[in-house]
């Protein structure tokens, strides 16, 4: 197990890390109750350990205690360069297409559902970390609107909404032989 204090790891991107030894403004996460950390907490604690070095490299370096918003989104669009999912521009001439034929120049961006993931686990990170809900950086407006802004764009570069749809669904509710069913309309997100 990783001490907790003397040990932070710094990341390129979202998977790929190298260890260093250094002080940071930001504590790194307790360990959980349990002797084996979920993939999850894991994750929780790499993010929150790279965005406190997002923080310390920052010229002049910040303290958590003044992180608004702004940096968050700041954070948001340098990890951008390291992302792996194809963004059509509206001049490309695949822009709409889910399955563009060949190749092209647009640039590589991370995806949104990355993106929206990383951010809950920032936001559960830096309360468990102290910070009170309403001050939280990670839950301010602007990111939200940023993360809405992103899948837009990025579901218009494919071709593919994201508004909800209905599915029904039917449940049985006594035996197969009564065919008595309950049926259910579930919300659920295109892919």
């Amino acid at each position: 197990m990783e001490s907790s204090n003397s040990e932070n790891t710094s990341f390129n991107s979202l998977g790929n890390s190298n260890t260093t030894n250094t002080a940071m403004s930001v504590s790194n996460l307790p360990p959980p109750s349990s002797t084996t950390p979920s993939r999850y907490e894991n994750q929780k604690r790499r993010d929150w350990n790279t965005f406190g070095q997002y923080l310390k490299n920052h010229r002049p370096p910040l303290s958590l205690s003044r992180c608004s918003g702004a940096h968050v989104l700041e954070f948001l669009r340098y990890l951008d360069q390291f992302g792996k999912t194809k963004v059509h521009t509206p001049i490309c001439p695949f822009y709409g297409h889910p399955n563009p034929p060949a190749p092209c120049p647009c640039p590589l961006r991370q995806a949104w559902g990355s993106l929206d993931a990383l951010i809950g686990r920032l936001r559960a990170a830096f309360e468990e970390n102290g910070g009170k809900p309403e001050a939280n950086p990670f839950g301010a407006r602007a990111v939200r609107l940023y993360l809405r802004e992103v899948r837009d764009l990025q579901s218009k570069a494919r071709g593919i909404s994201y508004e909800k749809k209905k599915l029904m669904v039917c449940v049985g509710t006594e035996s197969i032989y009564n065919c008595s069913y309950i049926c259910v309309i579930f919300m659920y997100a295109k892919p």
